[in-house]
């Protein structure tokens, strides 16, 4: 059986349950088929007023960390915000590099490009091992400047890379020079278990939803770039003329604050429920209790929200962004384009206004975690079959 050593900043924690939920299903996956251990790195960050990133909520997880059907190694690195950008590639692989040698993985698989790819191709080519990244939306959609040369440093060094969507490929071999002979797609998958269709009026009689409420539900972080601004400045215009009209925002995120104040500014909190971050169960019964899911991101690579609302027998009005199009149909969704609340709330009106066939589109999504894991193990024992065997794993050398 492999060894694997996953490495990832992004999983979900106490703060953000939501967040990096593909990663951890993934990896939960794939150790059912090799021996993996994943290696959480987070960066940590002074605590002081304006010194911590502004994309996510705060907080660091210990040693005793743990999630569920994973076996994880937590720990953290210094840095600060923009003005370590440069040196966290090397911190990160400086802490990582023990942890992988007392573990001595066959392969590193890392995901997220840069910082944290960088680290891990660093540290495996201390160990001799080779290394596969997975690029996973915004860090290859979004990159510039010093980011961007970093991402295609990583790229140019790695022995495989994985996408989530053949436009994130594409994007990867045009744009940062990764070697098309070496870049898989491998789209995410859902849990049929817990995505699937309900009736939606006892998940509204669960949550306390109005039986007769016209409910569109967004799922994700609360940040600007998943078009928090534009989804509310829609169904602002909206519940105008549909006093029915209820948005649920289920997450959480840096932008609590400014959207509560936001919706109470509009006169709309007893129209707005913001629930904060929920286990997957919970984000089901909430899609299943929808009339239509919202996913109005700027950028995106492979949007599990989409493919789990759409399980759930839910439309999707999502932005026509990265994997997204690779996804809605016309019988499941409708694309808008991104930044564009006018577009989005003519979207979010035809897809209320429509009658869908649930079963239907629900049928199509039944890809599952396992067949990523047993695709990425392809890949990772592809990388392993070409290498050459020396140095041995776990005799060091210099790079």
């Amino acid at each position: 059986m492999h060894r694997i050593a996953v490495v990832t900043p992004i999983l979900p924690v106490p703060h953000d349950l939501t967040r990096g939920r593909y990663i951890h299903e993934t990896a939960r996956a794939l150790s059912a088929l090799a021996d993996v251990r994943v290696f959480f790195q987070q960066a940590r960050y002074p605590r002081f007023p304006g010194l911590s990133p502004r994309s996510f909520l705060r907080g660091e997880v210990g040693a005793d960390y743990r999630l569920d059907g994973v076996d994880v190694d937590a720990y953290t690195y210094p840095a600060l915000p923009g003005l370590s950008r440069a040196s966290n590639g090397f911190m990160a692989a400086r802490a990582l590099l023990p942890r992988l040698r007392s573990f001595m993985p066959d392969i590193v698989l890392a995901y997220w490009v840069y910082p944290d790819g960088y680290a891990a191709r660093r540290a495996a080519r201390r160990l001799g091992v080779p290394c596969v990244v997975g690029a996973r939306g915004s860090d290859i959609h979004v990159r510039s400047g010093f980011n961007a040369r970093m991402t295609r440093r990583t790229l140019h060094g790695v022995d495989a890379m994985l996408t989530v969507s053949r436009a994130m490929r594409d994007k990867a071999i045009a744009d940062f020079g990764a070697d098309p002979g070496q870049v898989h797609a491998i789209v995410n998958g859902i849990d049929t278990s817990v995505f699937h269709p309900r009736d939606r009026g006892d998940m509204r009689d669960k949550l306390g939803i109005p039986p007769d409420a016209r409910l569109v539900t967004y799922v994700g972080r609360y940040v600007e770039t998943k078009g928090m601004r534009e989804l509310l400045s829609a169904f602002r215009s909206l519940a105008r003329n549909d006093p029915a009209l209820r948005l649920a925002l289920v997450g959480d995120g840096v932008m609590r604050d400014e959207l509560a104040a936001l919706v109470a500014a509009a006169g709309l909190d007893d129209r707005v429920t913001m629930t904060g971050g929920l286990d997957p169960v919970q984000v089901a019964e909430w899609m299943c209790a929808s009339d239509v899911v919202t996913l109005p991101s700027w950028s995106e690579g492979y949007p599990n929200v989409v493919v789990e609302g759409i399980a759930c027998g839910r439309p999707v009005v999502a932005t026509a962004v990265g994997g997204t199009g690779e996804i809605i149909r016309d019988g499941n969704g409708i694309m808008v384009p991104p930044r564009d609340a006018e577009a989005l709330e003519r979207g979010l009106s035809e897809a209320l206004a429509r009658d869908w066939d649930g079963d239907a589109m629900a049928l199509a999504a039944k890809r599952g975690w396992c067949d990523v894991a047993a695709e990425t193990l392809a890949v990772c024992e592809r990388v392993l079959a070409r290498r050459n065997p020396l140095p041995a794993r776990g005799m060091e050398v210099v790079t």
